[in-house]
This record gives structure tokens, C-alpha cells and sequence, in this order.
């Protein structure tokens, strides 16, 4: 696999896919993890004489322009992190942006509107995919957070340029994921949690076959608290995953890893008074309560677990923790995978709200690796060989 780092970039026009998914409230950027990761490979192409075309989507505008998913806040950004003035095309595709990206003088940055403006972006389409080739003479990929799907700005535009390499960060997070997976030091631990069982109960067969423990909390677990005979209220449930899970729960005896779920819950009756109304153990939830976060003794249990690992890998917060009272478990085990971290063990966060509690608590320091891909970190985690790596020949 060619490098970056011994490509010539002297009067290269360097198309970027970047992965500048970030929370936007009312124009103005609520994070910008993701953008500062991306700087590395942008400041090094412009030092070594190219000029730079970005493109990267904003949210799921289904072919539709919003101009709340708008990367103008992006592009103001931008400038103020590369401290110079950047041009902004409204329209990736267009004949002017293309016309823009035609016109660059080494220094200089081009970034494109939200690809997802186009449905053809997901689609991988062919002529959407050449339109977007046309911005650059050579490619770099640096969208680890989009690793896992093969849409036109990561798998279709490879196909039309001769000169494709994987950015700085997509290939730290290659590097480090693929390695800690496939010789972490032990007792590896994987905490699970979040509110969708279904794009995470495929990956758990792989983890059980890995770790030495696996940690199931968040709303995903309820399903399996379900499977086991629970009442679980009004709490969470994927039906149409119940047999998947039952499975799980059935050939766990098979695999030397231990599975913890949660002992007890705390329990509201509504929701929206941001209240909890009890602990319950998870056989004593009533038809009228939810769950919405993991209880005392399951904290307990778990950073039991947690503080005798040397490995940890974590995705997924343990119940609804942009509410505050409904944040304690995820609060505790952030704190106690920062403690493990501390007293010499490996911790990976993986992307998404881990990665924002983690901030939110202010243990972001503490972590050995904070992953920008939440979906492409696990399934790298899980064995998959993910679209972006195979074009770039990284696997």
C-alpha cells in the first residue's frame, strides 16, 4: 500500500473525503472532534505544495437540500482552525464548483456542500461518482466515521483517479482498532450499550469469540432482559431481534467470555419530567415504567469488571444520558473506564455518544484512543473488511 507521507504533492489538487458529521444547533458547531482530527492530513497536503478540494456529508438530508445540514458553519470553522479564507461551492457537482476546483493555486482550499444533498452520494452512482473525481488529480480518504458504507466519495471516485491513499487518521484508526483487537492485553473487556440492538447484535457473536468479558447495557438491553423472562414495562424492545438474541443468550456456554447484563434499573413513569421514579430489579419493573438507565448494584457489577480489565473497548452510553438524572451509569462507567485507564490499561472509546459523555464528564484526557467512527469502529472491531479499506488496499 502507497503512503501519503512519500506521495510528491507539488501542484496536486488533493480531493479529501473528510468526515465533518458534526452536532450543529442553530448554526453553530456543538463539537468539533471530528473536524480537528481531519487538520493533520489537510495541513499536510497544502505544506507539501497541493491545493485541497473537501468534500463530506452532514446528517441524513435524504437528496433533499436543508440548509440546516448546510457545512456552511463548517466552512467559518475551517478558516478560523487552517487560519486562512477558504471558497465554498452550494453544490458539489456543479459545473462552478467544478470550475472552482480547476482554478486552485497551491495553498488554497475548496470545500463542497453536503454531499447527501444528492442521493446519489449513498448510492455509489457511477456519473455522480466521476463528477466528484473531476474536483481532484489525485485522492485521500479520511472519513474513518464513514468507513463501513460504499458510497461515490469513498468507494465510487477511486475508480477514476489513479493516485488513492487512506488519510493520516484513517489510517491511525485502521491501526490502532485492527491491532487491539487482535492482540489486547488481558482481561479484554467490551461494554455495549446505546438504544439500537440491531446494528449491534450481528457484531456480538464476533466479540463473545474475542473478549474475556462483554458489558450489555443501554436500551439494547432489554431485549435480552425480555428473552430471559423479565417484565420490562414500557422499556425499549426490538421484537423482530428477540430470536437473534435468544440465540446469543443460548450459545454464550460455548465461548470463554462472561456476559454481564444489568441486575436492576432505575424506572420512570414519564419520561418527559425528567425524573426517575424507582430502582427496580429487573424482574420487578412494572407494565407502566421504563427504563432509562442502569441501577446502583449493576454499577457495581460492572465496574468490578471494568477496573480488573487491562483491555476496554467502549460503545454506547447506559441509558438516556443527555438527561441529567437519567446519566448516573453512563456518568460511572466513563469514570471507572478513566480509572482503568489510569492504573496502566488500554482503553478505545468508540465514536459517537461514548465519545460525547466522555467530553461531557471531562475524562476525554484520560482515554488511550477516542475512535470518530462509532458504526465503522465496531464493525473493524467485529472482523468486517469495510469497503473504504479494501479500495485503498488496507486489508
Amino acid at each position: 500500500m502507497n503512503s501519503l507521507l512519500n506521495h510528491k504533492l507539488d501542484n496536486e489538487r488533493v480531493l479529501i473525503r473528510v468526515d465533518f458529521n458534526v452536532p450543529i444547533e442553530n448554526g453553530k458547531i456543538m463539537d468539533d472532534f471530528r473536524i480537528r482530527s481531519a487538520l493533520p492530513t489537510i495541513k499536510h497536503c497544502l505544506e507539501g505544495g497541493a491545493s485541497v478540494v473537501l468534500m463530506s456529508h452532514l446528517g441524513r438530508p435524504d437528496g433533499v437540500v436543508n440548509e440546516e445540514l448546510s457545512l456552511i458553519p463548517i466552512g467559518e470553522k475551517l478558516c478560523d482552525l487552517l487560519e486562512i479564507s477558504i471558497k465554498f461551492s452550494h453544490d458539489c457537482i456543479s459545473e462552478d464548483a467544478i470550475d472552482v476546483s480547476a482554478a486552485l493555486q497551491p495553498g488554497e482550499v475548496h470545500l463542497l456542500e453536503n454531499l447527501r444533498f444528492h442521493n446519489a452520494e449513498t448510492k455509489n452512482d457511477i456519473e455522480f461518482s466521476k463528477k466528484l473525481s473531476s474536483h481532484g488529480t489525485m485522492y485521500v480518504n479520511d472519513a474513518f466515521g464513514t468507513a463501513h458504507r460504499a458510497h461515490a466519495s469513498n468507494v465510487g471516485v477511486t475508480k477514476y483517479l489513479d493516485n488513492c491513499f487512506p488519510g493520516f487518521l484513517l489510517q491511525k484508526e485502521y491501526d490502532f482498532l485492527h491491532h487491539s483487537i487482535k492482540s489486547p492485553e488481558r482481561p479484554f473487556t467490551i461494554i455495549l450499550g446505546g438504544a439500537k440492538i440491531s446494528s449491534k447484535l450481528p457484531l456480538i457473536t464476533r466479540f463473545m469469540s474475542e473478549a474475556d468479558n462483554l458489558i450489555v447495557g443501554g436500551g439494547m438491553a432489554y431485549t435480552f432482559l425480555k428473552c430471559l423472562g423479565n417484565e420490562i414495562g414500557n422499556s425499549i424492545y426490538d421484537e423482530s431481534k428477540s430470536e437473534k438474541a435468544l440465540s446469543i443468550l443460548d450459545s454464550r456456554l460455548k465461548y470463554n467470555c462472561r456476559l454481564f447484563l444489568p441486575s436492576d434499573i432505575s424506572v420512570t413513569k414519564d419520561f418527559s419530567s425528567g425524573k426517575v421514579s424507582s430502582i427496580r430489579k429487573v424482574n420487578e419493573i412494572n407494565h407502566d415504567e421504563e427504563g432509562i438507565d442502569i441501577g446502583p448494584d449493576t454499577i457495581q457489577r460492572f465496574s468490578d469488571v471494568i477496573l480488573n480489565s487491562k483491555t476496554v473497548i467502549w460503545n454506547g452510553p447506559m441509558g438516556v444520558f443527555e438527561t441529567e438524572s437519567f446519566a448516573k451509569g453512563t456518568n460511572a462507567i466513563a469514570t471507572y473506564v478513566s480509572e482503568m485507564t489510569q492504573n496502566g490499561g488500554t482503553s478505545i472509546i468508540g465514536g459517537g455518544d461514548s465519545a460525547s459523555a466522555i467530553k461531557d464528564l471531562g475524562v476525554w484526557d484520560d482515554m488511550t484512543h477516542i475512535s470518530t467512527g462509532g458504526g465503522a469502529s465496531l464493525e473493524l472491531l467485529s472482523g468486517v473488511d469495510l469497503p473504504a479499506f479494501k479500495v485503498l488496499r488496507m486489508i
